[in-house]
């Protein structure tokens, strides 16, 4: 929601409905100048900074942060060292171990780092992911009679876990402990384990409810490892656990947790860590990307995380595991290029299925503002891709969004995102506990439920009551924060290596955005099968840009680039370098327009 900024070029309502606004306020003016003088940064760098609310102190720290300088105690997490003590337990016994995970990124990345650890003492543990489709979300009593019945006698859930009471009652009966080690949040009730790490548990204390799965695996897996030195272990017979941390950098921005503190730390290590190439299957996904130049939070976001993704998607869910614990280089390519396919493939289903929503809202819209939360369903849509048409609803129509695909039988999975300042999670669980989905959870932006084809109509009426209630009867408008103003040729190479000095860049740390003033579109094409417009401004001076903007096509920013006329627009969006060729050149990406009533 807008917080009333300062207006920024007089934007009021953009070509995305969005109102621009200043990301630096006036009492962050004093802390810039403060930073700069302090540090010796350049004032690019301390405008940033101090815009994303870093204080002059923290500065240093937050530009060069390090694991051992961030890493909280893994004790302060309720039930760490009863799991610590349980694996490290398992690991001296020689027992059987069994890792239960999630089907996406984080929960892959988790379900790696958990086997390569367990690999360093001669164990292989079982890696169990769950089909999307057949199983759904988390541990279920079959798979964990199969893993008990596989000789694992302590299963660790990944990612998941803390709200599957059946089925960890099932592990437990059929002879197995079970550690879980989670994120997600939950309500008082818990089921029955060893231990139950969660930093989202509502009696944990420890602050660090902004960590992935994978991020808990790695505090996890250092309280492990400080049991063991604890019981007699040297400490050159550990594993190093600074060489995971590209694992734990993936997950980071894959599950778009924010981009500070410890976060932060994991995320510059690893990727220090990557660009030393020594997984073979990230190695080979990068190759199979195409990924040029270093890698960046951009390439882990947006290139290497939804080839991952892709398998447990509409493919086979196992696959995003295999590929980042495999050593072997061959096995590393094919798996890579399954994923690529099957991400070609989820992008085809996801056109579709995007262009079938967009109808449905148009429809619905007609010429007014339409619903405040908007609830898309069909019969013949692909459950695994309902939260990326979700999330482009949400971007195109700025407001919630949910998308529900419904089998033969009346079962609906849906997903949901939101904007800032609308809890879709607590919206979800509070249609669960009304009895109008039959399951349901998530988080403030995402969520993800189960719902029963008769109820739609009583989840649509619901949906719209609550957000009536909460946002008004009109869409509220978005916020786009502007960092600075630059003509087409101050977007020069220098100044996007300057900008680079504050990344990385992800959510708690904005991508910063700047405004190019009174810049015409003196030609534009529509590229790609992705709906993307590329477009060369320019400006009053003759300077010009190349620039993209994904996903603009059928969009009101796409249509009026597309016109590429001699009114003149102020357009926003973000810088980047780009790797061609052993050549370095500027990207523009637009990520909005307004008119220039000049």
């Amino acid at each position: 929601m807008s917080a009333g900024g300062r207006l920024f070029l007089g934007v009021e309502r953009s070509l995305r409905a969005q109102r621009w606004e200043h990301a630096l306020s006036l009492r962050a003016e004093g802390r810039a100048v403060e930073i700069a003088q302090r540090h010796g940064l350049p004032d690019i760098v301390s405008r940033l900074l101090a815009a994303r609310g870093v204080e002059a102190e923290d500065a240093q720290r937050f530009l060069s942060p390090t694991v051992r300088d961030l890493m909280p105690d893994p004790s302060t997490l309720t039930d760490m060292d009863a799991a610590a003590a349980r694996i490290a337990d398992a690991i001296e016994r020689d027992e059987t171990i069994a890792i239960f995970g999630d089907y996406d990124v984080d929960g892959a990345a988790s379900s790696a780092l958990l086997a390569l650890y367990l690999r360093h003492f001669g164990r292989e543990p079982a890696i169990r992911i769950p089909d999307r489709i057949t199983e759904g979300y988390g541990p279920n009593p079959a798979a964990m009679r199969d893993l008990v019945l596989g000789g694992a006698t302590l299963i660790v859930t990944v990612d998941c876990g803390t709200t599957s009471a059946e089925a960890l009652d099932a592990a437990r009966m059929a002879g197995a402990d079970v550690v879980v080690l989670d994120h997600h949040q939950t309500g008082a009730s818990l089921p029955q384990a060893v231990a139950i790490v969660n930093p989202n548990r509502q009696d944990d204390l420890s602050g660090q409810g902004h960590l992935c799965a994978a991020g808990v695996v790695f505090l996890a897996l250092v309280a492990v490892s400080r049991e063991l030195r604890r019981r007699g272990r040297p400490a050159a017979g550990l594993p190093d656990l600074l060489s995971f941390l590209d694992l734990a950098a993936l997950a980071t921005v894959c599950d778009v947790v924010p981009l500070v503190g410890f976060n932060r730390a994991l995320v510059v290590q690893g990727l220090q860590v990557m660009r030393g190439a020594e997984h073979a299957g990230l190695r080979a996904l990068a190759r199979i990307a195409r990924l040029a130049g270093p890698p960046d939070a951009y390439h882990l976001g947006f290139l290497l995380g939804p080839r991952i993704n892709a398998g447990g998607r509409i493919g086979e869910s196992h696959l995003g595991a295999r590929l980042l614990t495999t050593a072997d280089e061959a096995e590393a390519e094919a798996l890579a290029l399954r994923l690529h396919l099957l991400n070609e493939e989820r992008q085809a289903i996801e056109r579709d299925m995007l262009a079938q929503a967009e109808m449905e809202v148009a429809n619905e819209i007609g010429a007014g503002e339409g619903p405040p939360i908007l609830v898309t369903a069909r019969a013949d849509w692909h459950p695994g891709i309902v939260g990326l048409v979700a999330a482009r609803l949400k971007e195109r129509f700025t407001r919630p969004a949910f998308a529900i695909a419904f089998d033969g039988a009346g079962k609906g999975s849906g997903s949901a995102r939101s904007v800032p300042g609308f809890d879709v999670g607590r919206l979800v669980r509070e249609a669960v506990e009304a009895g109008i989905a039959t399951k349901g959870g998530g988080h403030a932006m995402a969520a993800g439920l189960s719902l029963q084809r008769e109820r739609l109509a009583d989840f649509r009426d619901f949906v719209e009551s609550e957000g009536r209630r909460r946002l008004g009867d009109r869409p509220q408008v978005q916020s786009l924060q502007i960092d600075g103003a630059v003509a087409a040729g101050g977007l020069t190479l220098e100044l996007a290596r300057t900008v680079a000095q504050a990344g990385p860049y992800g959510a708690g740390h904005a991508q910063p955005i700047f405004a190019l003033p009174q810049h015409r579109v003196t030609s534009a094409a529509p590229v790609g099968a992705g709906g993307h417009v590329r477009a060369t401004l320019k400006a009053m001076d003759g300077a010009t840009v190349f620039a993209i903007a994904f996903r603009a096509a059928g969009t009101d920013l796409g249509a009026r680039l597309l016109e590429a006329g001699s009114r003149p627009l102020h357009v926003a969006g973000s810088l980047s370098i780009d790797h061609f060729q052993g050549r370095e050149k500027v990207a523009f990406r637009i990520v909005d327009a307004a008119d220039a009533f000049a």
